[in-house]
């Protein structure tokens, strides 16, 4: 993938390995624009998410990076922010980074991609879950705080589909994603995890191209070798679906790359 926008840290508690592997994987794969984008703290599921006194250690060890790897690849600076009302923070918010990536991991406060709380799923209506999980990305799209869309439909982790029809489901999101010109990130996670394919589905990415809202491509890497591990299917998909560029970003400036 010539861009790699959302990658991890050891510093949210659930990834591993240190930062310059990640790197190296990314230089090894041919990607010439590598991005850190790892959770934003927050006072909400703290276990899961770096602290609010280590955003200027982990901005400083990218930047250190990128000053590293400067004539080799290009180190991109980010978060990825949990959209959730009273929890947002203004220090996460005006950072001084390339893009913010914001992203709904939570109904009601709770974590539905959690394997901790999967138990939660036997007492709710899937369809009533499925749009309130994509009135929360098109809430997080109409705030205009964020660049990317995280994982578009990250509702599927598990494999609990809706009786309804999914395009129905997330036809108003996409028109408020199309409405904030914002990007959304063709993911690979999805193919490590029960759903086995990537975020979003190839009918809403089909649907996001006829909007012509724009993509980019994210590992979402919480391993050093997990950088770029399916960066092939998602290139293959996003040129078969009819997209020809890919975003990136530089101080919350969007640019446009073919690939």
């Amino acid at each position: 993938m010539i861009v790699d926008l959302h990658n991890h840290t050891p510093l949210c508690n659930h990834a591993e390995g240190e930062l310059f592997k990640y790197v190296e994987k990314a230089l090894a794969t041919g990607t010439k624009q590598f991005g850190f984008a790892d959770h934003a703290p927050m006072k909400f599921d703290t276990k899961y998410r770096m602290k609010f006194d280590e955003m200027k250690s982990y901005e400083k060890e990218v930047l250190d990076l990128r000053d590293k790897y400067k004539n080799k690849i290009d180190i991109l600076l980010a978060y990825e922010v949990d959209f959730l009302n009273g929890y947002m923070d203004k220090r996460v918010l005006e950072a001084d980074v390339d893009y913010l990536i914001g992203s709904v991991h939570f109904i009601d406060e709770w974590g539905f991609d959690n394997p901790e709380f999967i138990g939660h799923y036997e007492h709710e209506d899937i369809d009533i879950i499925w749009q309130k999980y994509f009135d929360a990305v098109r809430d997080m799209a109409k705030s205009g705080l964020f660049d990317i869309v995280g994982h578009l439909d990250l509702i599927k982790v598990f494999k609990f589909m809706p009786k309804k029809d999914i395009s129905l489901i997330a036809k108003e999101t996409l028109q408020a994603i199309k409405d904030a010109d914002m990007v959304i990130e063709l993911n690979m996670a999805g193919f490590r995890k029960p759903v086995a394919e990537q975020y979003p589905s190839i009918s809403l990415l089909k649907d996001a191209y006829r909007l012509n809202i724009p993509i980019t491509f994210s590992s979402d890497a919480h391993k050093p070798e997990q950088v770029s591990l399916f960066a092939k299917e998602l290139v293959n998909l996003a040129r078969d679906v009819g997209y020809q560029e890919c975003a990136t970003f530089k101080k919350r400036k969007r640019e446009m790359l073919k690939f």
